[in-house]
């Protein structure tokens, strides 16, 4: 088992997060012989060599603007999720942004040395992304005209609202479809937007 990183106090070996209120924490472990996963009742060990897809995006929610998630997927078509945020309270669902790193770091590094094949994804989907590119493209026209409408009236505070209002939007969005634009990536190069 790997030691604690002596700055962060994160064991890369090991992780859990809890993905509701409600549920039960979903936890992760390292093992010489693969990863062994336990969420709420069910359990198992995927070999390393036996994953054969790690996606990895970037998925902010309302309560949490920074989350990463990794979708792993093993030959027999079973599926893990694992996201870089945990529910603590009602009101609080906590970043834990070392631990999340460090363990998709040391899973991708023990995979590699397994000799993996898996397939390895950075971001959305292909056609997720293209409608996500057009949506947001639907959306600087119909800014863009009401802008110019705004300016042509003289309406000054409605221009400077919805000037505002794009800026912040362009901002937020811009980013989401950046981070998550589709790529393949190596073992060695692990894409760090896609961390945090």
């Amino acid at each position: 088992m790997a030691r604690a990183d002596p700055k962060t106090g994160v064991k890369p070996g090991a992780y859990a997060f809890k993905a509701s209120l409600i549920g039960a924490a979903q936890q992760f472990e390292l093992t010489d012989d693969g990863l062994l996963w336990r969420v709420g009742p069910k359990s198992g060990l995927w070999p390393y060599a036996s994953i054969k897809q790690v996606r990895l995006s970037f998925r902010p929610v309302s309560m949490q603007s920074q989350r990463y998630r990794a979708d792993l997927e093993d030959n027999n078509g079973a599926r893990v999720r694992i996201l870089s945020t945990t529910w603590q309270t009602v009101a609080l669902m906590a970043p834990q942004n070392d631990a999340y790193r460090a363990f998709i770091l040391e899973l991708h590094r023990r995979m590699l040395a397994a000799g993996s094949r898996a397939e390895l994804i950075g971001g959305l989907r292909p056609a997720i992304h293209t409608a996500a590119l057009v949506i947001v493209a639907l959306v600087a026209a119909a800014m863009t005209g009401l802008l110019a409408r705004a300016v042509a009236t003289g309406s000054w505070p409605g221009a400077l609202f919805i000037a505002g209002f794009a800026a912040l939007f362009g901002w937020q969005i811009g980013g989401f479809i950046r981070r998550n634009r589709p790529r393949r990536y190596d073992f060695d190069d692990v894409p760090k937007d896609l961390l945090p």
